[in-house]
């Protein structure tokens, strides 16, 4: 979805770059990515996904779907971050020098098994919301896809669900794999690009899950190429906070040791 109209009429009147984001939202980070490899100032609205800030009547007047990222750039609102991150970097850009739309979609495509494996394998791990949180996010929040998803998740994904993100998800990393065979040092070409920014998250949020990236060896030493990149410390790592990082690491080792690991499901071993 390109620019909609703003809800709010506030919004009209904001001057400059405003990011409304989630530290952990990787189409949040998507966004901050390109800002640092711009290097433009922005002003920046931080939504608490925890205390579900998103199924506000506020963010939901932003942002229709109550989802992050959402960013006004004076007075223009756009809340898809493969939008968001083309209009930040403009058409003349460098991160356009080598474009490829289809990685793009790709990208956008991949973020429902993304969250979905993201909230198994990670999230799983922390204790569940009160039942009154639970019930208000459910009062308030519009998104029904969104609903629908926390009351699955408290339910538990059926293993047939899981199995199939991971298929996918599979099959997507063998193909950005069989790209990079051919000796480019990017996803697109021989030059980073916002094909590049649109992966660097999905690639870090599951190599946190413990997926083994030692299958698609080129991807693997793409991921060492762009994570060296400032942009990746401060728009990911800088906004990772230690104790999440330890949280997940010990909940990963954990489903890894049991057996109920990332890579025990879709065929992965």
């Amino acid at each position: 979805m390109p620019e909609i109209e703003p809800k709010n009429p506030a919004l009209l009147s904001l001057e400059g770059l405003h990011l409304w984001h989630a530290p952990l939202s990787s189409c949040s980070q998507r966004v901050r990515i390109v800002l640092a490899e711009t290097g433009k100032d922005y002003e920046s609205h931080l939504v608490d996904l925890e205390k579900d800030e998103h199924a506000s009547p506020e963010y939901q007047a932003i942002h229709p779907r109550g989802l992050v990222p959402a960013l006004v750039e004076d007075g223009h609102l756009f809340v898809e971050s493969i939008d968001i991150i083309q209009h930040i970097a403009g058409p003349d850009s460098e991160l356009l020098a080598c474009h490829d739309p289809e990685l793009l979609k790709m990208g956008d495509e991949a973020q429902l098994d993304l969250k979905l494996l993201t909230f198994e394998f990670l999230f799983r791990g922390a204790p569940p919301p009160p039942a009154a949180a639970a019930r208000r996010f459910q009062e308030s929040h519009q998104n029904e896809w969104l609903k629908q998803f926390r009351r699955d998740f408290a339910n538990g994904f059926e293993r047939e669900r899981i199995d199939a993100a991971v298929r996918r998800t599979s099959a997507r990393f063998s193909r950005l794999n069989d790209l990079l065979a051919d000796g480019r040092s990017y996803l697109a070409g021989d030059s980073f690009s916002l094909a590049d920014v649109t992966w660097m998250p999905n690639f870090h949020r599951f190599a946190l899950m413990g997926w083994p990236f030692e299958k698609t060896p080129y991807l693997q030493s793409w991921f060492e190429r762009v994570s060296a990149r400032p942009s990746y410390r401060e728009a990911l790592l800088n906004w990772q906070h230690e104790d999440v990082a330890g949280l997940f690491a010990r909940y990963t080792e954990k489903r890894r040791s049991e057996g109920t690991g990332i890579a025990s499901f879709g065929g992965l071993t």
